[in-house]
């Protein structure tokens, strides 16, 4: 090389330095950014902040890197002064070395564009030097490197130089040298003919020589640096070219062999080498993969020796040969099977021999290997599932399957993923490694996007459900988050389709006993039962759930070896898991899901009537199989009646599974009430009445001969069942013979109740068949003017002292109320409210005195309480102190002195207020019962009480009789809420009359009972939710209801005894024993809202009252009455320090009523300036203001208080309080008394009514008062 070339290289060099250096200092970025961040004090935060810093560091650098290089390349192709590697003397075009610099730029557009101006400028060369004849005198001139044998000998000396420079460019790890001298090479090999395959063969070993003295690092350079320039040379199309000219062309073995020799120096060139020889297996014909591919030296062996070693790269490129050529071979060695088929390859043997290979797969993680997908595209091709029979999946969780017909196709690729997923997934990856467990799910989810419904319970086999089970149990895990992934992918997989999301729910359920979502702890089968939204989708998810049920080959087909799904870090078989499993059996516990998840399924259905309707009756005919029935012959009965075939597990199922079907049964019934009523067509055959269709069902079952029920039944209970069975069918008769009317709906809830009753008695034998009796007559009395019903002996034989039918219906359903289920309950409130316009007082009044029962009879009661005057009892209407219970240590509320019962029913008792019956007695809710009914509500209460006391996990009388008081409130709502507009028969103290108007006098006794039970502690003993229920009822039902009791059934006692109790309630304070220090803040805090509650109700209840009270018209002497009552709480306001009324309460009640404040306006003025406590006489100014605000709004001209007015100003001028807060509430009040006085005359009265000192001492401060 001339010194020249020397030179000019040398400047060139130099020149891209200063360049860089350039470059480099107008990117730098300042140290300080120009927008200030906030420094974070968190660790975490700072971090997070210095990333975010860095991160916009390097974008700019690079955006501005990449624009200066742009710029670059374009000057120098534009620069007339270029650097060359030789003079333009020899002959040869210029050549640019400055565009390998660019081959490693970081943009892809600067490679490819420096690429294919790398390749015109050495073809422009190689042309000129191509037609020169003596080529000796330009390789004298111009020597690159030094002589040496490459094999290049018809090429250009810059094309020599760029050959080896472009080799040598591949093995840097230099930004992206690897990616862009590749390319370039890549370009120039297919585009210069006389570079030889050979030559670039010796090259590369040459040039990237591994030599013992290598650092690791290098080594791996130089071994990355073959892979890319054998795959150069394959993505050229060179060796195709060379097969084109010469069939025997020795270059492809020699490549390949090249290639095979490189894959088995480390594990990590394998894939990549195995790749580029499939990207030569595309390119080439089937000819060249038999003849020169699988003949290449060394590729046989490596075959051979993959089973041992695990090459799961040798597996791929032997499956994707035989995939291209379709040629059996013996070359592959055991990989294959000789000859060749898929039912072979993914037989048990087969896939046995691979396991080994495929475990290994696992090292390029979180990628997965391409083996798989190779795997999978011949595991489930295209063109079958294209054919294959979505309902097929119906029968899928069946063992036997011989009833299916389906094609030889389908059934081979079933059995090969069968066979794939339990040797494969189950026998080699699952028991491995957490790697290979999250190997296993990545293969599953490739399986998914052509996986058929009905291989789904073979993918999600026992196995891998348990897998999932462990794998979620154990949060914070890279493992968990695989599995979570493997869920959402699943979920999102089967969301459009009904067959697949049955098949999966019925997998994961059945493999884990029903309790998935139990055990990892999440909501994945149910948020999958929640989206069936289709009649369709629901059939076929109640036909597999029931499949399910009467399936008893699930437990035989389960591993009993759990712990072969996990490896020694994995912990399974939980001990909550073991626990629930010996709790209850497996297969009950499986079918308790069956059973409740048949009718969740109709929660979040959004059909028509009539589709509802069909889905709801194949869920009840179920229910009512397998709860009701047993068959004594065999396991199936064929009904001809019914046209349908009904069957039953081989093993009976237990007596509480039974329970469970009928309780289900009740809830489906119980559903279907709720929705629309029953759609009557002409031909008065209902359309979608389920409890009409479960009646004919359940009498057409009971008429088999070979079908019983599940349970003998005794004399009484049958005799119960027959009655009820009559009377529905009669009741459901009348009721299509009336079509749509009011008068349908109690017939409709009727039946519904007389149905829930039926299954009751089959639930709970020897219970309610006195009960069932009872309903039957009611319905006899109630629907007897529809003619349903010829009149009985009994009742041809009432007399005058037979009850009325109201009567004994409200005593029936209270004595079902306290152990029915919620269906039951729901059935009696639909009837309640049909007839609650009939209820009669003596039926009120039941329902009233359980609501008034004591939780916990009172522990401070006094026998001679009846004997205290009325002055006592108004001091003690209700004191609250704290005290300890020394069986539960809770709250209680009592009285100081007098007994706290009997204080709370003197404080809203409706009926103990007449003056003519002075002797009343303590418990005044008895009146109106005779001892006949107190009797049977006394029965009723002990059966509640008792029953079910000695029970395992039975809940206790205090309890019991809480859930009844709540059952009860629920019907007293509904009374509230329905009856209204209509004729009331109306008792108080023994006379009746009837009275007509738009109120509800009974709401007095409700109100009456409801506020005594909320005010004793003791109804609502240590049940929150009762006493909020109370509290609820009395305000939205009572309160603020737009109706309110009017008229002249109403009585003004009443009315006055209310208003002066609850004015007293209003006004007790909040009274604590010396034992409330030693009480937690928690308790104390408890009584404390308890009091500010009843005050509240106070407050309300006065509101009421007086609202009452204004409407009634009152004349003069009655009205004197209340303001007496007002005088004297005022007096004690203004007077006592014991009284805690508050003055927003008086305020509120003057501000509402009008009419008291005016006639009390000139006593509170009196008293008000003779006030023994400073502070309530200041507080009292405000209602003073409130009262003469709407004294002069309604009569501005009024003068007559003026003069009190003024004394009162005169007392409080004259003695100011010492408190500024007080002296300016003083001057406030003065000064809106100016205000109010706007007619001069009244004003000038007011000022002569001061005292003189006063008049100028109000002048003073008020100057307008001078002119």
């Amino acid at each position: 090389m001339s010194m020249e070339t020397v030179g000019s290289e040398q400047q060139s060099r130099e020149k891209m330095k200063t360049d860089k250096k350039k470059r480099k200092a107008e990117t730098e970025v300042p140290d300080t950014p120009s927008t200030p961040h906030k420094i974070s004090s968190n660790p975490m935060e700072k971090k997070k902040q210095k990333r975010a810093l860095d991160k916009e560091k390097r974008k700019l650098e690079s955006e501005k890197m990449v624009e200066a290089k742009r710029k670059f390349i374009a000057s120098e192709l534009r620069s007339n002064q270029k650097t060359v590697i030789f003079p333009t003397t020899s002959g040869l075009p210029e050549f640019h070395i400055s565009i390998f610099k660019d081959l490693a730029a970081a943009e892809t557009s600067i490679r490819e564009a420096a690429a294919h101006s790398l390749v015109a400028e050495l073809l422009e060369v190689q042309k000129v030097y191509d037609s020169i004849a003596n080529k000796e005198v330009i390789e004298g001139q111009l020597k690159l490197e030094a002589d040496k044998d490459d094999g290049l000998n018809n090429c250009a000396p810059s094309l020599r130089y760029a050959v080896r420079r472009l080799i040598r460019g591949v093995s840097s790890s230099r930004e992206c040298a690897r990616q862009g001298f590749a390319l370039g090479m890549t370009v120039l090999v297919g585009a210069v003919p006389c570079i030889k395959v050979d030559a670039l063969l010796k090259l590369i070993v040459e040039l990237l020589e591994i030599s013992s003295s290598m650092r690791g690092q290098d080594k791996k350079d130089c071994l990355l640096g073959r892979l890319f320039a054998y795959g150069a040379i394959a993505r050229s199309g060179r060796l195709t070219l060379e097969w084109t000219a010469d069939k025997n062309t020795p270059y492809i073995k020699e490549f390949v062999g090249s290639l095979v020799s490189l894959a088995k120096m480390k594990p990590y060139l394998q894939e990549p080498a195995v790749s580029i020889m499939l990207e030569l297996v595309d390119k080439l014909p089937v000819e060249v993969s038999l003849n020169h591919i699988l003949e290449a030296p060394g590729l046989k062996e490596w075959f051979e020796s993959a089973m041992e070693v695990g090459n799961p790269d040798a597996l791929l490129l032997a499956l994707s040969i035989r995939e291209k050529t379709g040629v059996d071979n013996k070359d592959f060695g055991k990989l294959l099977p000789f000859p060749y088929s898929p039912g072979r390859l993914f037989s048990v043997e087969h896939l046995s021999l691979l396991s080994n290979c495929l475990k290994e797969s696992h090292f390029c993680q979180p990628r997965t290997h391409s083996v798989w997908y190779s795997l999978v595209n011949i595991l489930l091709p295209e063109n079958v599932l294209q054919d294959f029979d979505p309902s097929a999946a119906l029968n899928s969780i069946k063992k036997h399957k011989k009833g299916r017909k389906g094609s030889s196709a389908e059934e081979d690729i079933e059995k090969n993923v069968k066979n794939f997923s339990e040797v494969i997934i189950e026998g080699s990856l699952l028991p491995s490694s957490h790697n290979c467990k999250n190997l296993a799910f990545n293969v599953l989810l490739l399986l998914l996007p052509k996986l058929p419904a009905s291989c789904i319970y073979n993918v999600l086999s026992y196995k891998v459900v348990q897998c999932l089970k462990d794998v979620l149990s154990m949060k914070d895990t890279n493992l968990f988050k695989a599995g979570q992934y493997f869920l959402r992918e699943f979920f999102e997989w089967v969301k459009h389709d009904d067959v697949r999301r049955v098949a999966v729910i019925m997998a994961l359920q059945k493999h884990s006993n029903g309790k998935f979502d139990c055990f990892t702890r999440s909501k994945t089968v149910k948020g999958l039962m929640s989206e069936f939204k289709t009649e369709s989708g629901c059939m076929l998810l109640i036909q597999n759930l029931v499949d399910m049920f009467l399936d008893e080959a699930r437990a035989s087909e389960e591993p009993s070896d759990q712990s072969q799904t996990t490896d020694d870090n994995s912990e399974i078989g939980s001990l909550e898991d073991k626990d629930s499993i010996g709790a209850v059996g497996t297969s009950d516990f499986l079918k308790r899901w069956v059973v409740e998840s048949l009718t969740n399924s109709l929660k979040h259905l959004t059909l028509d009537t009539n589709a509802k309707f069909r889905v709801q009756r194949e869920i009840l005919k179920f229910l009512a199989v397998q709860g009701l029935f047993s068959s004594t012959l065999g396991t199936e009965v064929t009904s001809f009646e019914l046209e349908e075939k009904f069957r039953w597990p081989k093993s009976p199922i237990s007596s509480a599974l039974c329970r469970m079907c009928i309780e289900q049964l009740q809830l489906l019934l119980s559903n279907a009430q709720k929705g629309d009523g029953p759609q009557v067509v002409t031909s008065g055959l209902e359309i979608n009445d389920l409890g009409a269709y479960f009646m004919r069902f359940l009498t057409t079952l009971r008429n088999i001969p070979s079908v019983s029920l599940f349970r003998s039944l005794s004399d009484d209970d049958e005799e119960a069942i027959k009655k009820l069975q009559a009377m529905e069918s009669q009741l459901s008769r009348q009721e299509r013979n009336l079509g749509p009317s009011i008068d349908t709906n109690k017939f409709h809830s009727m039946r519904y109740l007389l149905i829930q009753l039926l299954l009751q008695v089959l639930l709970r034998p020897q219970e309610y068949s006195e009960a069932a009796s009872e309903l039957v007559i009611c319905c006899t009395k109630a629907f007897r003017s529809s003619d349903l019903l010829a009149s009985s002996g009994e009742d041809e034989a009432e007399g005058d002292d037979t009850p009325e039918f109201m009567d004994v219906l409200v005593d029936t359903m209270l004595s079902l109320l306290p152990q029915s289920s919620a269906p039951m309950r729901t059935a009696i409130e639909q009837v309640f409210k049909c007839f609650c316009h009939d209820v009669t007082d003596d039926g009120l009044l039941r329902m009233l005195r359980v609501i008034k029962k004591d939780l916990k009879p009172a522990r401070h009661q006094e026998t001679d309480s009846e004997n205290d005057d009325d002055e006592d009892d108004d001091d003690d209407v209700l004191d609250i102190e704290e005290a300890e219970d020394s069986d539960e240590a809770e709250m209680d509320e009592t009285a100081e002195g007098d007994g706290h019962a009997d204080d709370s029913e003197t404080v809203v008792d409706v009926e103990g207020v007449s003056a003519e019956r002075p002797q009343a007695s303590d418990d005044d809710s008895d009146e109106g019962m005779d001892d006949d009914a107190m009797f049977r509500m006394d029965a009723h209460l002990a059966k509640m009480v008792q029953d079910r006391k000695n029970q395992a996990g039975g809940e206790t009388a205090h309890s019991q009789l809480a859930l009844f008081k709540l059952r009860i409130l629920s019907l007293l709502e509904i009374y509230l809420h329905e009856n209204s507009g209509k004729y009331f028969l109306y008792s108080l103290e023994g006379s009746f009359g009837f009275w007509l108007g738009r109120g509800k006098p009974q709401v007095l006794k409700i109100f009456s009972s409801l506020a005594q039970a909320f005010v004793n502690p003791h109804t609502t003993e240590g049940n929150e939710q009762l006493g909020q229920r109370i509290w609820g009822i009395l305000q939205k039902k009572i309160f603020k209801a737009k109706d309110y009791p009017r008229g002249e059934a109403i009585q003004f006692p009443v009315l006055k005894s209310l208003l002066e109790r609850n004015l007293a309630l209003a006004a007790k304070p909040f009274k604590k024993k010396k034992s409330a220090s030693s009480l937690s803040k928690k308790k104390l805090s408890a009584a404390l809202n308890r009091y500010k509650m009843i005050i509240s109700l106070a407050q309300s209840s006065t509101f009421w009252i007086l609202k009452i009270i204004d409407a009634k018209n009152l004349p003069e002497s009655e009205l004197q009455e209340v303001f007496r009552i007002f005088r004297g709480k005022l007096e004690g306001y203004l007077d006592s320090k014991s009284t805690r009324m508050k003055c927003e309460f008086l305020k509120e009640i003057f501000k509402r009523r009008p009419w008291i404040g005016h006639e009390l306006f000139s006593f509170l003025l009196e008293k008000c300036a003779s006030a023994k406590l400073q502070f309530r006489q200041i507080e009292a100014l405000e209602l003073v203001i409130e009262i003469l605000k709407s004294t002069v709004s309604s009569n501005p001209d009024e003068s007559s208080h003026l003069t009190k007015l003024g004394s009162l100003v005169n007392v409080l001028l004259k003695n100011m309080p010492e408190k500024a807060s007080r002296r300016a509430d003083v001057r406030k009040f003065c000064g809106k008394v100016i205000q109010f006085l706007t007619d001069p005359k009244l004003r000038t009265s007011f000022l002569k009514a001061l005292e003189p000192d006063c008049e100028a001492q109000l002048t003073e401060m008020f100057p307008i008062l001078k002119k």
